[in-house]
């Protein structure tokens, strides 16, 4: 088939959803929200599953660290399969996957079942999440597609935030003996609700005929690369002194991938990633940002939890309200953002950089001048502010980044880019948990302020690679 042909049939695609658009959004939001939810919700449920299980704490790691893990290892390959085979499709297989694992989670007997379900419902949410973002590539255009990636941004900084609230509040309804059960019980109804809708709404594009082909060995190579570069930092206990070894095997599996696909295109093939996506600087530019600024993001949640939950001795809802100032900002702010980053392009993503670099900044500045119990209320202000600039920057990020990708691999790029995410993520944690943990036991005050320290350095960098784009753009 032609590109011309493929294109035209990528069109017809886009034309037999247009009409839905604005419910396959709901849908989307809906999806990315469940499977978003499920990576914060879990660590206020841990004191639950281990009182209810009798787990031990390699369980209870890998009940986190495993969703993280499989997650960010199928985003690529599965954004391929939505691209390829037809996203509304794949969206409805994965979403089916994700509540059947949930529900599967929460039937959970005993810790291996439910670290085995983890696995399966974090490969469940990476199979979903590419999907989403393409469909909302595919079915939006121009002003649109802003003010719908606005209002992704809103549920990714909503989902991320308030999952530590939400979990502290079914514990405490449902008791903390099977509480934790209903964390993941949660996603039945809506799944299933979604599932029906879907039903009657996806697009039934078969996708495009031009990117069909098994790379099998770009599969097991970034498979494998990816897996020994996230597997010492979503589980440190386990790999510590293995490490080095396995980051190095990361870097050169991750090369020989690189080279692979180099030689499986120039011999006419449809390689995995498309590694023409690099020249577009929008995208480069917009992807490495990106992974600094989740390095940052999202670290700030794991150690305010732990700070105000064992250092203040907070209830898991108490610690979850602390945190709700960000989630109510960052909501607000991003479903704005959207609706013009379509004119400001990625000034809107630097202005929003700078608010969430002086929100943390105070934060880090507050908790180190020990506020005691009221550090919840002293820091509501500065966290606010943090999520304002945090909703100027996903959702806007995520337009300006794929602005010019071809809408036929949305998915792959959008699978890229949250890989990058995920590594992003798992580094962060790593870093401001590391430097948290390390001047335990002694004063929590230290240790908050260190932890802080890690997640304003990350978003501090993205703001540089920001700035470099901007001057680079300037110059050409």
């Amino acid at each position: 088939m032609s590109r011309a042909e493929a294109e035209s049939s990528t069109t017809e695609g886009e034309e037999e959803g247009h009409a839905h658009r604005w419910r396959i959004l709901a849908l989307c939001l809906l999806a990315g929200f469940m499977t978003l939810l499920d990576v914060s919700i879990v660590n206020v449920a841990l004191p639950s599953i281990q009182q209810g299980l009798e787990a031990p704490h390699a369980a209870l790691s890998w009940v986190v660290s495993g969703y993280a893990l499989t997650f960010g290892l199928v985003l690529v390959p599965m954004g391929k399969l939505g691209d390829v085979h037809g996203r509304g499709r794949m969206f409805l297989i994965a979403l089916a996957a994700f509540t059947a694992t949930s529900a599967l989670a929460g039937m959970a007997v005993n810790p291996l079942w439910l670290v085995i379900a983890r696995l399966l419902q974090g490969a469940a949410g990476g199979m979903l999440n590419p999907q989403v973002i393409g469909l909302i590539q595919q079915q939006f255009h121009g002003r649109e597609r802003g003010t719908a990636f606005g209002m992704f941004g809103a549920v990714v900084g909503i989902s991320t935030a308030v999952g530590p609230l939400l979990g502290g509040l079914i514990i405490e309804l449902a008791g903390a003996q099977h509480g934790w059960r209903w964390v993941f019980f949660v996603n039945l109804p809506l799944g299933l609700i979604a599932l029906v809708v879907a039903a009657r709404v996806m697009p039934r594009s078969t996708g495009s005929r031009e990117l069909r082909g098994a790379d099998v060995p770009g599969v097991l190579l970034l498979g494998t690369g990816v897996v020994c570069l996230l597997l010492p930092l979503v589980d440190r206990e386990g790999f510590g002194e293995w490490s080095w070894l396995l980051w190095s095997a990361a870097l050169i599996l991750l090369l020989l991938f690189v080279l692979w696909e180099h030689r499986y295109t120039r011999r006419g093939g449809s390689p995995l990633i498309d590694l023409r996506l690099f020249r577009i600087s929008s995208f480069t530019f917009g992807s490495s940002l990106g992974m600094l600024y989740f390095a940052g993001f999202t670290g700030i949640f794991f150690v305010l939890a732990v700070y105000f939950q064992r250092g203040l001795e907070y209830s898991a809802l108490q610690a979850g309200l602390a945190l709700t100032p960000f989630a109510v900002g960052s909501a607000l702010s991003a479903a704005l953002s959207g609706r013009v980053v379509h004119k400001l392009g990625r000034r809107v993503v630097l202005l929003g950089l700078s608010g969430a670099l002086l929100g943390l900044l105070a934060t880090e500045l507050l908790l180190a001048r020990d506020p005691g119990r009221a550090a919840g209320l002293v820091t509501a202000l500065p966290l606010l502010v943090a999520g304002v600039g945090s909703g100027m920057v996903i959702s806007p990020n995520q337009t300006v980044t794929l602005s010019q990708v071809e809408v036929s691999r949305g998915g792959t790029a959008a699978g890229v880019q949250q890989t990058g995410q995920r590594i992003g993520t798992a580094v962060g944690t790593a870093t401001a948990s590391g430097l948290f943990f390390a001047q335990l036991p002694g004063d929590y005050d230290s240790a908050i302020s260190h932890g802080l320290v890690a997640s304003v350095s990350f978003v501090g960098a993205a703001l540089l690679v920001g700035v470099v784009e901007l001057v680079l753009g300037r110059r050409r």
